[in-house]
Parts: C-alpha cells; structure tokens; sequence
C-alpha cells in the first residue's frame, strides 16, 4: 500500500510557548512543512498516524523532565494547525513511538511500503522511533525540513545518525511549497517576438497550406533536477490553447524529475501552440536550473533555512522569476519582492551596507530600523561593516535586547569571508554576554560545500543568504518532439514515435 506517515509529538506543549518544554521558533518553522508532507501523502492515499506524547500525572519521565503534556491537558493535544488533518492519534509515553503502545500493531494491519517520519525532537523522539523503526525492518525516510529540536547541535547529530548509521533515507520532499502565482505573460512571447524564427516561419507555412492537424508535443528533461516553471507554461497555454480542443499533462511544479523524463505532454492543434516551443523549453530550463540549485543549498542546510538573495545578480526583468524559481526549490524566503510576490510570501532581508555608511554607525542604522519597519519585520543586524564582527553583534545586541532576532555575518573576501571560527567566536560571546536569543545569520559567497563545512564543522549558524550559486545556476536542458500527428505516431530519428509512457504524469488542463 502507500506510506505511513508519522508525527511526532506536533502537540501543544511543545510547539506553543509559555508551556515549559516549549520547543522555541526553530520548532515552529517546520508547521508548513509538515501541513504540505500530509496534503502531499494524503492525496497518494497514506495513512497519517499522529503520535502524541500523552503522560499520567505522576509519570515517570518526570524525573529527568518538568511535567507535560499531561493527559487530559492542553498540552497533550495536537497542534490547531494540524487538527484538521485526517489521521489517528495513537499516545505514547515514551521517547520512542514503538514504546508500550499501539502504532506496531497497527502498522502490520496497514503494510505501508515505507515509514515517513516527522515531527520534533529530532534527537529525542523523532530518533528514537526511527530506531526502533529500523530495528524493526521498516524502510524509513526523514524529509529534514519537517523535524527540529530546540538544540541545533544535537539536531544535526541525529540527522547523521539516523542516516549513516541507522540507514534512514533523509529526504526533502516537503519543501518547495508555493501558492498558486498569477504569471504575467509579456507580449513578447504571446506574439511569438522571442520565438525562434524558424517557428514563426513554419507556422506562417501551414497557414499557407491550410494545415492544422491535432498534434502532440512531449517535452523532455536533459539531466535530473526539480522542475519547476510549469506553473508558467501552464498559463501560457491557458491562454493559447483552444478549450474544449486540447488535453495537457505534466509534472507538478516542484517535483524531481529524471534525465529524460517527459515532464509535460500537449495535444491540440498545432499551430495553437507550434509558435511557443521555445518559450516553453526556455522557460522550464532556465527555472529548473534556479529551482535545482536552490534544492542542492537546501539539502546541505538540513534544515537550516535558506533564502535567495541572487537577485542582484540577475536582470532585473527576470529577478521575480530566479526568486520564486528558488522558493519552489525549497529556499524559505527571498530578498526581491517581486519574488516573493509570486510565491505568495513576504520579502526577506535585512538592511544594506549603504544605510549603515550613511548614518555612519551601525547601532545607530539598526536603531533606525527597528523604529520605522513594522513589527512583523524581523529584525536582523548586519554587523561587519566598520568593526569587528563580534564586537558590533554584541552592540546591537546591547542596544535593541530582545527585539533583535539575529546578526548578519557579510565578511568580504578581501577579510577572509565568513569562516567557521568566526561563527563560533560569535555564538560564544553572544552567549556569555547573554544574547542566546539571538541567532546568526551567513552570506557571502555561500555555497553548498561551504554551508556542509559550517554544518560539519558545528559552526551554529541559524540561516543562510544564497546568492549567485542559485541566480548563477545552468539552465537544465529540455527538449520539445511531436510524438503524434492526425492521431499517427510519428518520431524524428533517433526517437520512438507515438506517446511515451509516463505514470507520474497528471493532467492539468
């Protein structure tokens, strides 16, 4: 049958604060995450098994714990935001799931193909069941953006122990979640100026000819990658296809895709759409390619969030469409608003070099920041421009106190960039200096080696800014064919004619 899919303790006394095992905002961050993992699982029909930590009031886990979750209490109860989520709930009482309750049994009468498990502590509960899953002879995935604990370090140890030792696949299958985007089509390419030339003429040949058989068109994928830009193509033949004449399948934006896989199938006569081949094949490369890097930064960061700050490096005519090709790629955030506008999220950033040397004091720029933006904005320092890194993270941190989230480390490489040591030395005189709220923010040159060495080498970072690795990224070459003609299959040499099988396929139009 399909997954299983089970969450670990998404309950109230530990994804709520004011509870005292509160698991804190890097906790909170996976909701989303989670939300899209179940509306993806359920439409594949899983079984989602939502397991709760559930104690009698004199438990003994109370001895190494503070009481929670409590049966009968708020705290043993899910999450709101998962309520309305179809699944059983099975309590447990123990770290691990398998522990003294019914999930075994009700595993063997469900025989899932494989065990997706999410949810918090990552180095608590969530290990612990992986554990006894695997003991237990279930394949078992992780998506790393669905798990978090409140101690980063011990986060990331049992992510590498859970899959070099224990054998778990981590995956990232529930990122790159965006809401519908309303795509401008430019008159460019409806009118077919930024076609090849070749397209144009040969439309113009079967006008003259009075040809205008119904055809289908697969496009095919040249590497693997995520896919991404369909959500485009999809309006554009919205637009140009005719109803009630035409018939589209395709691969859902944000879904892996194999070398040479047929990503998307068109059927409808041919010159509603012979023109817009290139615009098509251009429009999936160039946004696979950004939405594939992106991707690539996000699985180094195992969790860690990462925005998009490549829109500088781009044309400014294309900035919205880079930055929402790396949401879809699993950023969690991007620097333009455009960008963001398309992924149905709020522009992220924090202030620029230019406005500290103005005001000519860092404190004082931040300072003025934390007046003037709305409280939503987060508030995040920028400290590398006059002083040393360590010395002005602890000023702002002096000066704004709990409002200040986190500090930006933007070394330059004439200083070195940011390294390892100097991530550490900040954490460790943030920490003394008692600012543990306060996180570390990197950018600059960052790469997904380099954000794997920040990891490995337990620099605590607590986010990433991605530039020019995700804008600067290679289009992922596609290919368009006719596969059929007049309902006659048909192939250039050196392809199979007629349609190419492919299950994964939906239809969307």
């Amino acid at each position: 049958m399909a997954n299983a899919v089970l969450v670990i303790d998404m309950v109230r006394g530990f994804l709520e604060e004011d509870h005292p095992l509160y698991c804190g905002e890097r906790a909170r961050r996976i909701i989303p995450g989670v939300q899209h993992l179940l509306e993806q699982e359920l439409a594949r029909d899983a079984k989602v098994l939502f397991i709760c930590d559930h104690h009698a009031p004199d438990d003994a886990e109370f001895k190494l714990f503070p009481p929670h979750c409590v049966e009968g209490t708020a705290e043993a109860e899910l999450i709101p935001e998962l309520a309305g989520y179809q699944g059983e709930v099975i309590p447990k009482r123990r770290f691990s799931a398998f522990f003294d309750t019914l999930l075994e049994e009700r595993l063997n009468e469900l025989g899932p193909d494989r065990l997706i498990v999410c949810g918090v502590c990552t180095d608590i509960c969530v290990l612990h069941t992986v554990s006894d899953a695997r003991s237990r002879g279930w394949e078992v995935e992780v998506p790393v953006g669905c798990v978090a604990s409140f101690d980063e370090r011990a986060h990331h140890f049992a992510l590498e122990h859970m899959e070099k030792v224990l054998g778990a696949k981590l995956t990232s299958a529930s990122i790159g979640r965006v809401k519908p985007a309303k795509f401008e089509l430019s008159e460019a390419v409806l009118s077919g100026d930024s076609a090849d030339i070749y397209f144009a003429r040969t439309v113009e040949i079967l006008r003259q000819e009075g040809l205008n058989p119904v055809a289908t068109m697969e496009v095919f994928s040249g590497g693997t990658g995520i896919v991404c830009g369909m959500e485009e193509v999809r309006a554009l033949l919205a637009r140009v296809l005719p109803e009630g004449s035409r018939e589209v399948w395709a691969l859902a934006e944000g879904e892996e895709m194999k070398q040479k896989e047929v990503v998307l199938r068109i059927t409808a006569p041919y010159l509603s759409y012979g023109l817009y081949e290139t615009a098509i094949d251009g429009i999936l490369a160039q946004c696979s390619g950004w939405a594939t890097a992106a991707r690539e930064c996000v699985e180094a960061a195992r969790g860690i969030p990462v925005i998009s700050f490549g829109a500088r490096h781009v044309h400014p005519s294309v900035a919205g469409i880079m930055d929402y090709s790396a949401i879809v790629g699993g950023c969690a955030a991007c620097s333009s608003q455009a960008g963001a506008r398309l992924a149905g999220i709020e522009a992220s950033g924090t202030i620029p070099h230019a406005l500290i040397i103005i005001m000519g004091d860092t404190v004082k720029a931040t300072l003025a920041f934390d007046k003037y933006m709305p409280a939503g904005v987060s508030r995040v320092a920028l400290v590398d421009t006059f002083k040393d890194e360590a010395e002005e993270s602890l000023l702002v941190a002096e000066a704004l106190g709990e409002r200040l989230g986190s500090v930006r480390l933007d070394t330059p490489g004439e200083r070195g960039r940011v390294t390892v040591d100097l991530v550490k030395e900040v954490r460790a005189r943030l920490d003394l200096a008692g600012f543990e709220h306060v996180g570390i923010f990197v950018s600059g040159g960052i790469t997904p080696e380099r954000i794997r060495q920040f990891i490995n080498e337990g620099a605590l970072v607590d986010g990433f800014g991605v530039g020019s690795y995700i804008s600067g990224a290679r289009p992922i070459d596609f290919t368009a064919d006719l596969h059929e003609v007049a309902g006659r299959s048909v192939a250039k040499r050196g392809r199979i004619p007629g349609v190419t099988p492919n299950p994964r396929l939906k239809r969307i139009m």
